[in-house]
């Protein structure tokens, strides 16, 4: 699981279309210094609840499984992965759009 290597982090943000403030200590959150595209993702396993930092905007997606999230990390293009298997299209909403699926409370 490539969420080991990572900590948690006591800082705040505010999620576009999500909660503002989002406390991230309960995220396991892994920097993407490969990517110029995804500068972060931060996940909570126990909520299936991914948020990550697009340039400089963090976005939702809700009921996103842990192996989609290991997929995005480990994939060799993040942006490419994220495009193809995470992302809303336009008007066609993507797997985890937490417009489709409960958004949990924090």
């Amino acid at each position: 699981m490539l969420f080991l290597a990572s900590m948690a982090r006591s800082e705040s943000v505010c999620v576009k279309y999500g909660p503002c403030p989002l406390d991230l200590s309960a995220f396991e959150c892994t920097d993407t210094p490969r990517s110029s595209f995804i500068r972060q993702v931060c996940y909570d396993a126990p909520k299936r609840f991914m948020t990550i930092k697009l340039k400089k905007t963090w976005y939702p997606y809700c009921e996103i499984d842990v192996a989609t999230v290991n997929g995005l990390l480990s994939a060799e293009s993040a942006g490419r992965y994220y495009n193809a298997n995470i992302r809303s299209k336009g008007k066609v909403h993507g797997p985890f759009d937490c417009r489709d699926h409960q958004m949990p409370k924090y």
